[in-house]
């Protein structure tokens, strides 16, 4: 076999078309083992004449001659200054039905995704239990309207089993939505407790922040003319899916003095909480927790002078529920 492989070599580069063409115009081919030892990497193609060459030859035309071409100029990485295109008018289905067809069929989607619903949603609802007794919170609300426009009753409070609650609250205002992240609060506030009464002009604002923060902030001021600030902040953190941990903290800030609330001027009161929920059912989900809560600053020096504590720590043990 190895002496029929030159042979056969021999064979195929006469019959080639080289062969044929190097006939015909008197040229001789190299031998196939002198073509397999030339070095072709140092040859210098650059310095070949190709002026005489027809590009217009039928076997040159056939040729794609892109990736020989050389960039007209340097390209720039700067954008644009070209105006964007306009804003299409026009809609695509009236290409095919009637154009007051297809307004009436959009004004009726546009009025399917109106809506006005009830609702009712009770944060916490809970039993506290500490060295300073066996307590209760709550904190709820329930609202009537839309995605955009609300009318919202809100309620919070504490207190300690065997007495008077501590705080009870009850909140009326309009709710309206400024963008798809956060909605401004008009309306008035009703304190029952702490005596005495007061009731409050209301506005706020409340809304999901940046890495899904949870915000409010309230101001408030009282028929008697003080004024106060409050801020919450919490943070929902699924571990699965039916456990999540929802910490949280509310602060209160008084303006001046009210020496008839036991309120000193700077900030009042300081709660911290931690509540881990079981939401296998979202519609009534039992937690467990901690609470933690201090009175700071004038309003501390108040409650230690007429002998009430300042802060008191206890473990929660309550239910969230949505109707």
């Amino acid at each position: 076999m190895a002496r029929l492989f030159p042979v056969l070599t021999s064979l195929l580069l006469a019959t080639s078309p080289l062969a044929v063409q190097a006939q015909e115009t008197g040229s001789t081919l190299p031998q196939a083992d002198e073509h397999a030892g030339m070095d072709h990497g140092s040859m210098d193609h650059s310095q070949m004449d190709m002026s005489g060459m027809d590009m217009s030859a039928p076997d040159m035309k056939g040729m794609d001659h892109s990736a020989h071409a050389m960039p007209a100029g340097t390209v720039s990485d700067e954008p644009g200054d070209a105006l964007p295109p306009p804003v299409p008018t026009d809609f695509p289905a009236e290409r095919f039905f009637a154009a007051d067809r297809m307004a009436a069929s959009r004004a009726a989607m546009l009025k399917e995704m109106k809506f006005n619903t009830f609702a009712l949603q009770v944060d916490q609802l809970e039993f506290r239990t500490g060295k300073s007794g066996d307590g209760f919170g709550w904190e709820g609300q329930a609202w009537y309207g839309g995605d955009i426009d609300r009318i919202v009753l809100a309620s919070e409070g504490e207190g300690t089993f065997g007495e008077r609650a501590e705080r009870i609250e009850l909140g009326a205002y309009w709710r309206h939505a400024l963008d798809p992240w956060f909605n401004l609060q008009l309306g008035m506030r009703q304190d029952f407790r702490p005596d005495p009464q007061r009731t409050y002009a209301l506005i706020g604002i409340e809304g999901l922040a940046p890495y899904w923060f949870e915000l409010q902030g309230q101001l408030l001021v009282s028929n008697k003319g003080d004024i106060h600030a409050r801020g919450k902040a919490g943070y929902t953190q699924r571990i699965t899916q039916s456990l999540v941990l929802e910490p949280e903290v509310e602060v209160d800030f008084a303006f001046q003095d009210v020496p008839t609330l036991n309120v000193g001027a700077g900030f009042e009161r300081l709660e911290l909480g931690a509540r881990l929920r079981y939401e296998r059912n979202r519609s009534l989900a039992p937690y467990v927790g901690v609470n933690w809560e201090r009175k700071l600053g004038g309003t501390a020096n108040l409650a230690r002078a007429s002998g009430e504590g300042v802060s008191g720590v206890s473990a929660v043990f309550g239910v969230r529920a949505m109707f």
